[in-house]
């Protein structure tokens, strides 16, 4: 019972700790970084590691040839986007921010595409 206590604790902490970052690197891309002429830059979720020492921050990117601009000018500004979460995040250690291309995304775009051409294929023979 007392396992369980603590891995239900364990998963609501990363949970909120998930939510509590996902929601700083958005301010900080909001405040600090002008995507806005070159493309639309999403937090899509936080996955923190068990021990909390590493957080993935995933990030998609539309339309997809500006990825490689994106995530070149966010690793470039790396250590300052890591520094203001350290002030920012009231706790200790703050995890290592890791910042990874959703592909959730762009195989979703793909299903869709394949989904209508299936549909166009359907009402052609008919």
């Amino acid at each position: 019972m007392a396992n369980r206590l603590i891995t239900i604790f364990v998963k609501d902490r990363a949970q909120r700790l998930n939510s509590l970052i996902k929601r700083e690197v958005n301010q900080i891309f909001l405040r600090d970084f002008d995507f806005s002429d070159e493309a639309l830059v999403t937090i899509t979720k936080v996955e923190t590691s068990a021990n909390l020492i590493q957080a993935k921050v995933y990030i998609s990117v539309l339309p997809d040839q500006k990825k490689v601009t994106v995530f070149r000018t966010i690793n470039k500004d790396i250590f300052a986007i890591q520094k203001k979460i350290n002030k920012r995040l009231k706790i200790r250690p703050v995890p290592k921010i890791i910042f990874v291309a959703e592909q959730g995304i762009k195989e979703a775009g793909r299903i869709e595409e394949i989904l209508e051409k299936i549909k166009r294929d359907t009402n052609n023979t008919n």
